[in-house]
């Protein structure tokens, strides 16, 4: 039997929400007490004191975070349209008709206004990955919002409260892998970095609309499970043939017969820096801001110009390894927060992170390339500061395989550090799931928008993860940053990879009072049901 998809999941409890919002209902399973000082909450279900996302603490949380008096109005459009990748135009959905969309810039203190018109056939949403901004704003339909119907509008308003790099899409379905997404830039009032130009680079993985393909048939396909004696989904993956071997299908494994194209399951995707499986799907293209390795957008400066480069993964189940080739770069920020500054040659971004860095540029023509972990592909843009002809598409440049940074070596800044300080509360999830009935899920039960971890306002809540399975997620928390483990001086981070077989701790303060969304921010792995809620209790 198929498990349900979040959009099934949540458009079926849209039918209890009263006011716009949807109050806990009573369930058969997951029951567990409200504990603190340390324990390992379970997940509790039941119509319980949970705080309403529009309810007074909300509001009152969204006044302490009040700016100024500035209002950015933004109007953007959901549509179905055409986009030039540069290979080809394919059919698909996007935010007006370009990819990434229309970016967003906003002062730190600003209230945003944002209307979003939905143009498209089916409902949608909009979630602003990685701010700590009030519940009823979050995006989350059936959890903190009606969903947003075909034809209808509405209109996000907040104080956009820290400064960094974000981005938003949709919570609904399988829809962020398509071409709804764009980034959303918070500039800092008292900008500390100097530097000549500013470089957004958000990279994706592509299949919507290539041979008849779509998500929601990538979905189909991986929800039918593996062939028998092909899944490795919660072996202990240590040798060579562990692991679940690349989620492999292909032509000997099982294929979808609905007209959504090809196969797109992957065979062989292995990554050492992954930990083993590299992901699930089979992407025909790779881009770096909506364009492929052959017809890359080109970023203009002059020799010695410092560059602040703004990286944002918005792929749906690709992890990349990014690299400008010919210099080193200087990381300063991870999802938005400041490090100790790092040099390395090269990162790497799980779906959701973001990082910048700076760079000094040199004189010539620069491939700004993102290696697709593991699955033998790349996207490039270019960094052109003189003459020259332009390095050939599937040129690697040599800082890919240098060091290779990723979050758990940085070192938080003096200024975002968290505080050292005692749990009053651990929360402790299991990863499971596997191929062969694709099941991904926490503590082996798919999400279910009334079942919530509890936690309470002014806690310290410690999250332990561990690992079950033979494939990495990332993992992300709305609504908040935690330090990415218990040790002093950790980076702040809304998402983090998880490798196999791995535990990781994350520490955060619970002062942004609603209901949030904790999940994998592999699309598949979410709407398999790797969803769940940590809920504010009264």
């Amino acid at each position: 039997m198929r498990t349900p998809t979040r959009r099934s999941l949540l458009g079926a409890g849209l039918g209890l929400a009263g006011t716009g919002l949807l109050a806990a209902c009573s369930s058969s399973g997951g029951t567990s007490s409200d504990h603190g000082s340390g324990s390992g909450s379970g997940a509790t279900t039941g119509a319980g004191d949970w705080i309403d996302p529009a309810g007074r603490e909300v509001a009152d949380a969204e006044k302490a975070r009040a700016g100024g008096d500035r209002v950015r109005q933004v109007r953007l459009t959901a549509t179905e349209t055409r986009l030039d990748l540069g290979p080809l135009t394919v059919p698909t959905w996007a935010y007006g008709d370009r990819l990434p969309g229309r970016e967003v810039r906003v002062t730190a203190g600003d209230t945003l206004a944002l209307t979003l018109a939905n143009h498209l056939p089916e409902p949608t949403s909009l979630h602003w990955h990685g701010l700590a901004l009030r519940n009823d704003m979050d995006g989350v339909p059936g959890l903190t919002q009606k969903d947003v119907r075909p034809g209808a509008d509405f209109t996000y308003r907040f104080t956009v409260p820290h400064p960094g790099t974000y981005w938003f899409h949709p919570h609904s379905g399988t829809q962020q892998d398509r071409g709804l997404y764009a980034p959303l830039i918070v500039e800092d009032p008292k900008e500390p970095l100097a530097y000549d130009h500013e470089w957004v680079v958000v990279v994706d993985d592509w299949v919507d609309g290539v041979e008849g393909s779509t998500p929601d048939g990538v979905l189909a396909e991986l929800s039918r499970g593996m062939a028998p004696g092909m899944d490795h989904g919660s072996g202990d993956g240590d040798d060579e043939g562990g692991g679940h071997t690349g989620h492999g299908m292909s032509a000997q494994g099982a294929r979808t017969e609905d007209p959504a194209g090809p196969s797109r399951m992957m065979m062989g995707a292995r990554s050492d820096l992954l930990g083993g499986d590299a992901g699930d799907v089979k992407y025909p293209y790779h881009l770096v801001n909506g364009r492929t390795a052959e017809d890359p957008e080109v970023f203009r400066a002059k020799p010695g110009d410092r560059i602040r480069v703004r990286l944002v993964n918005a792929g749906g189940d690709t992890a990349y390894r990014v690299a400008l080739g010919g210099h080193r770069m200087t990381v300063t920020h991870t999802d938005g927060f400041p490090v100790e500054h790092a040099g390395t040659d090269a990162l790497l971004l799980g779906m959701g992170e973001r990082y910048d860095v700076l760079v000094t540029a040199g004189d010539g023509v620069f491939p700004l390339t993102a290696l697709a972990e593991g699955k033998d592909a790349t996207a490039r843009a270019l960094l052109r500061t003189g003459g020259g002809a332009a390095p050939k598409a599937g040129a690697r440049p040599e800082e890919l395989d240098g060091k290779v940074l990723t979050a758990d070596r940085l070192v938080a800044d003096e200024s975002a550090a968290l505080p050292a300080r005692t749990p009053d509360r651990t929360v402790r999830f299991q990863l499971t799931g596997g191929m062969a009935r694709y099941d991904w899920a926490f503590n082996g039960r798919p999400y279910k928008a009334s079942e919530r971890y509890p936690v309470r306002a002014g806690e310290r809540v410690r999250l332990v993860f561990a690992n079950a399975t033979d494939m990495w997620h990332p993992l992300h928390l709305h609504g908040h940053t935690f330090a990415l483990s218990s040790a002093e001086g950790a980076p702040r981070k809304d998402t983090a990879v998880i490798l196999p077989h791995r535990t990781l701790t994350a520490d955060f303060d619970a002062d942004n009072p609603g209901l949030w969304m904790l999940h994998c921010h592999n699309v598949y792995h979410a709407e398999a049901g790797m969803m769940t809620v940590l809920g504010y209790r009264r």
